[in-house]
């Protein structure tokens, strides 16, 4: 008789994905060590064109990197800086004169026909064409003038983390390498991100509050909005609890009438001009009686029911959006897994997003 088939182990839930957002710090190092000098050449060699604006085409997590991009741009370069509409050029046709302008497309895997489509039609429009992709043998590296590897390595799980940060950190040399910067604000961030990662144990008590949650609102303002965004996504993808985003602002113009005393709001208050910005509507929110969680610093966790306190102290704004987004994947995987889901295995998602 033979021997039974001995026994497969059971996949861990969420495995993927945890061990990818632990990868983030030595990400981090890699970039600003190995990937530094070749984003500040590609810099340089874009900077020679003096493009007029700046236009950012990316798709889901990539978009939130983009926004990023857009706020580095208008604020660091003093350049007019937008987010494209893809299908005005993949499905209307349309043909603009881009003689002069900087498009740059950002995606993780660089394989969807959209992006690869609009990046082509806009350097046959005459625009300077920047890639920021993981993975510098893609179609869209092909089809780009210039290229940026984010160097996050091979990224199995569904929802992206570590190449959202890599992507972040990689936008931001190229901005700095544009005006002539140093990068140095973004040298202490593998250092601070290995200090959020060591407090799983915080998020996971955040966590509670929100297994039973049918919704989320996360707000923020300036450099903290595309985390707000970004931490929606990730908490919708992978739990499946809608969550909806919004500027700080844009709260105020009517969708705070839904926030009541049990409705849960994630804060992101950067340090800065942009968490100064919010402290109005964390009023707004206080006064309605919000189930208030805030991200940030010391003084605006502790004005909240609760949150988590981020090592931001003499930390540059522009560059603590890459330490704000730690925690919330974490958040979006203790509560997926709170909920019996797997956070490595989103239903009806794919690593690579083929639109046209």
């Amino acid at each position: 008789m033979s021997d039974p088939t001995p026994a497969q182990p059971v996949p861990v839930p969420g495995r993927i994905m945890s061990g990818e957002m632990a990868e983030q710090p030595a990400v981090l190092r890699r970039l600003l060590e190995e990937g530094a000098p070749r984003i500040r050449e590609v810099a340089e060699r874009i900077a020679a064109r003096n493009p007029r604006f700046v236009l950012l085409t990316a798709r889901g997590t990539s978009d939130n990197a983009a926004l990023y991009a857009k706020y580095l741009i208008e604020i660091l370069l003093g350049k007019p800086a937008g987010l494209t509409s893809m299908s005005t050029t993949t499905a209307y046709g349309a043909e603009p004169d881009l003689t002069d302008v900087l498009v740059i497309t950002v995606s993780q895997s660089g394989g969807s026909p959209d992006l690869v489509a609009s990046t082509k039609a806009a350097r046959e429009a005459g625009a300077v064409t920047l890639a920021v992709t993981n993975n510098p043998d893609s179609p869209l590296a092909e089809v780009s003038e210039f290229h940026i590897d984010v160097l996050a390595g091979p990224e199995k799980a569904l929802p992206a983390t570590k190449t959202y940060t890599a992507e972040l950190l990689a936008l931001y040399l190229f901005v700095e390498g544009l005006r002539g910067g140093d990068g140095n604000p973004a040298k202490v961030l593998p250092e601070l991100a290995e200090q959020v990662l060591a407090r799983r144990d915080e998020v996971r008590v955040l966590a509670g509050r929100y297994r039973f949650a049918d919704r989320l609102v996360l707000t923020s303002r300036g450099y903290g909005y595309p985390t707000a965004k970004e931490a929606a996504l990730k908490l919708m993808e992978t739990s499946y609890i809608p969550a909806l985003s919004f500027s700080g602002a844009d709260l105020l113009h009517g969708p705070l009438a839904m926030v009541d005393n049990v409705s849960p709001v994630i804060a992101i208050v950067t340090e800065g001009k942009g968490g100064q910005a919010l402290q109005p509507v964390l009023d707004r929110l206080r006064g309605r009686g919000a189930d208030l969680v805030v991200i940030g610093n010391r003084e605006s966790v502790e004005a909240a029911s609760a949150g988590f306190v981020l090592p931001t102290e003499g930390v540059a704004e522009e560059v603590q959006p890459i330490l704000e987004i730690l925690p919330l994947q974490m958040l979006a995987y203790e509560v997926t897994i709170a909920r019996g889901q797997d956070p490595d295995a989103p239903r009806a998602l794919a690593k690579v997003t083929e639109t046209h």
